[in-house]
């Protein structure tokens, strides 16, 4: 779950000892009207820019699907509703437990601005996960 994860979902991955690079996909909010809003991200995590010789630490940049909005408005005595998906662009940390190149547990945080119309321009994710 987060932005590696595109919220609760899965990534597959290329991986060094030093970085990462991946394409996510899962989803990000439910309702009851629109149902699962599901996309796709793409990101970058980058181990060696804190101190080439700890593989733990992980700055990331990302781009993904971070949710929907919706707007209805009066048009001629009609109602129209207007329907978008939201698009992120994020930086993130991530800290690898056991190394960026090995198994193990993360965790982390990310912040991202979107292209909504109707809701905030920002927002971030808390991150958990298990890397295989």
């Amino acid at each position: 779950m987060g932005s590696i994860y595109s919220g609760i979902g899965s990534n597959f991955a290329i991986i060094s000892d030093k970085d990462m690079k991946y394409i996510s996909i899962g989803c990000i909010e439910y309702s009851s009207n629109n149902g699962a809003e599901c996309g796709l991200g793409l990101g970058w995590v980058n181990t060696d820019l804190f101190s080439p010789d700890n593989n733990k630490h992980g700055l990331g940049l990302y781009i993904s699907m971070v949710g929907h909005e919706s707007n209805t408005i009066k048009v001629n005595g009609n109602f129209e509703t207007e329907e978008n998906d939201i698009y992120g662009l994020g930086v993130s940390y991530t800290y690898f437990f056991n190394g960026i190149g090995n198994s193990g547990m993360n965790i982390g945080i990310s912040s991202h601005l979107t292209n909504a119309d109707y809701k905030d321009n920002y927002g971030g994710f808390l991150q958990i996960g298990y890397q295989f």
